[in-house]
């Protein structure tokens, strides 16, 4: 990825997000959510897991001891409530 595009992407992502949050869009989907936040996330509050909740049904986890990629940090971990929530569907 070249800079130009880096930097296009971040500012039309600001631009997507500060027009409409994204917990809102997600919200008129009426489709099952499950979100995870590391608990130890150093890039998002873990506290905004909370505006999730706004998805009616939104299933909302947080992950203690991972930060901002909980996938990476500790994939058995992260997978689990994944599969879970997978198989409930």
């Amino acid at each position: 990825m070249t800079h130009h595009s880096l930097t296009a992407t971040m500012r039309a992502t600001g631009e997507y997000l500060a027009a409409r949050a994204l917990p809102e869009r997600l919200a008129e989907l009426g489709k099952p959510l499950l979100v995870l936040f590391g608990a130890d996330d150093r890039r998002w509050r873990s506290a905004s897991a909370d505006r999730y909740r706004v998805v009616p049904g939104a299933t909302v986890e947080l992950l203690p001891g991972l930060g901002h990629s909980p996938i990476l940090e500790d994939p058995p971990r992260t997978a689990a409530p994944l599969l879970a929530f997978t198989a409930r569907r």
